[in-house]
């Protein structure tokens, strides 16, 4: 394959450029309540060229082997164009070359299951929570996403990596009369099949909360301090400051870039947080990104200091960093762009029995549900929680919103557990879509959070 990309590099007449080629294989199955709604698998395969021309940097995505040459054309003219319309050339920040091979070691190769076996195990999962009297309905799919990944450039550098992504997920719905809940469920990984099997006790545990959530009553509205879960805690971590270490995101908003500038103090001395994708075996691993450098950890705050950010070679040559290894893209369609891979908080040193000590008084939140954020404010919901008085968690709640300010939150966290968990299905919807951006925490303390419920 790798000649095949040189030929078409080699007519691209530009100061850089590069070829991704990918076959993209998906594998999808659907129920909805005992109805099977989708099965099928699917192959496409398709190019990306980029190229830096005089300042300009362009893209053009093509599936046909016999276009390769109008595209060349295309994307040299393209980038041109841009050079001549925008105020500052483009500039790519200096990399090793290098040539390699990875294609990581699964405990179970999703390609040797066969379609009967993955159809039989999704059903199994899905009558758990259909065989309680409360259930009215389900959603769960199985997912299966398969890269096989080629990258060449006119530096060098020539990578073949597959990223293999497993995935099950879905809703159980429960109703009590008028009232409707529903729980997410969730599984799966970038190691193998492995990671989807046994996952009864996942559907048991995830039914009952669905079916508690029917006598749970809706959450006060007020200011409380409150202990987030792992999920919630990750979700927070991504969304409302995760993003912002993108430099994408604020290169061209100053008051941001000064708030982001690295050595200001942005949260208590216990936070600590980074982006790390070689961790093995985890959601969001992979070796090299899709501009072919090679990933490495990324300590974004330390004891609560703005210490590092996530580039692309341009952003890293633009904001005078060191590359880091975070531009990726969706798939074959698209150009890559700056996305967390594994985004997490740090464990501290307490248990979650300390920390429920701790709190006293105040809520227990788990699960996130949706959000948004608008600027450095956020809006999330949860799925539950649990109220705690003296130390002790007692009744369930529901309806559970949280709103806040980014920089007072990464303040008022205050203690940070010791039981880090990192999510196993994940989606980032930044421009592309990123089946693999994982993020995660332990257990944290919070003050002051405003609980929007009854």
């Amino acid at each position: 394959m790798f000649e095949k990309l040189q030929g078409i590099l080699k007519k691209v007449d530009a100061d850089y450029g590069d070829v991704r080629y990918e076959i993209k294989k998906d594998t999808v199955i659907t129920f909805n309540g005992k109805e099977l709604t989708q099965i099928g698998s699917n192959s496409t395969d398709g190019y990306v060229i980029r190229a830096l021309k005089d300042g300009g940097m362009a893209s053009v995505v093509f599936t046909k082997e016999g276009d390769a040459e109008k595209s060349v054309s295309t994307v040299v003219e393209n980038a041109q164009l841009i050079a001549k319309n925008i105020e500052k050339p483009v500039r790519l920040a200096e990399v090793e070359i290098v040539k390699d091979t990875f294609i990581p070691a699964l405990k179970e190769n999703p390609r040797k299951v066969s379609m009967v076996e993955k159809l039989e195990l999704v059903r199994k999962y899905n009558d758990i929570p259909l065989g309680y009297e409360k259930i009215v309905t389900t959603s769960i799919s199985y997912q299966e996403i398969i890269r096989e990944k080629y990258f060449i450039s006119t530096e060098g550098t020539e990578i073949r990596e597959d990223l293999v992504t497993t995935r099950l997920f879905g809703e159980i719905i429960s109703k009590d009369g008028n009232l409707v809940q529903n729980v997410r469920v969730r599984a799966g990984g970038s190691n193998g099949f492995s990671t989807v099997r046994n996952q009864e006790k996942n559907f048991e545990e995830r039914t009952a909360i669905a079916l508690d959530l029917l006598k749970a009553k809706p959450v006060e509205g007020g200011v409380y301090n409150c202990i987030l879960n792992p999920n919630m805690a990750g979700v927070f971590t991504h969304e409302a400051f995760g993003h912002f270490s993108e430099a994408d995101i604020i290169e061209t908003l100053p008051s941001m870039r000064e708030k982001m500038k690295m050595g200001n103090k942005l949260g208590n001395n216990v936070l600590n947080i980074v982006d790390n994708a070689t961790l093995p075996d985890q959601l969001g691993f992979y070796r090299y990104d899709d501009e072919g450098v090679k990933v490495r950890p990324t300590q974004l705050m330390k004891n609560g200091v703005l210490t590092g950010r996530m580039h692309s070679r341009r952003t890293a040559s633009e904001f005078g960093e060191s590359i880091s290894g975070h531009c990726i893209a969706e798939d074959y369609r698209y150009a890559p762009i700056i996305r967390m891979g594994t985004i997490f908080i740090e464990p501290g040193v307490h248990s979650f029995e300390e920390l429920i000590t701790m709190l006293g008084d105040g809520l227990y939140i788990l699960d996130a549900k949706g959000g948004q954020t608008a600027g450095e404010n956020f809006s999330f919901g949860a799925q539950y929680g649990y109220v705690v008085k003296n130390g002790k968690v007692s009744e369930m709640v529901r309806d559970i919103n949280i709103s806040g300010n980014l920089y007072k939150t990464l303040n008022d966290i205050t203690v940070v557990g010791n039981d880090l968990s990192l999510s196993k299905v994940g989606g980032c919807g930044k421009r592309q879509m990123n089946i693999r951006s994982c993020s995660g925490a332990p257990h944290i303390l919070v003050n002051n959070l405003v609980i929007g419920g009854a």
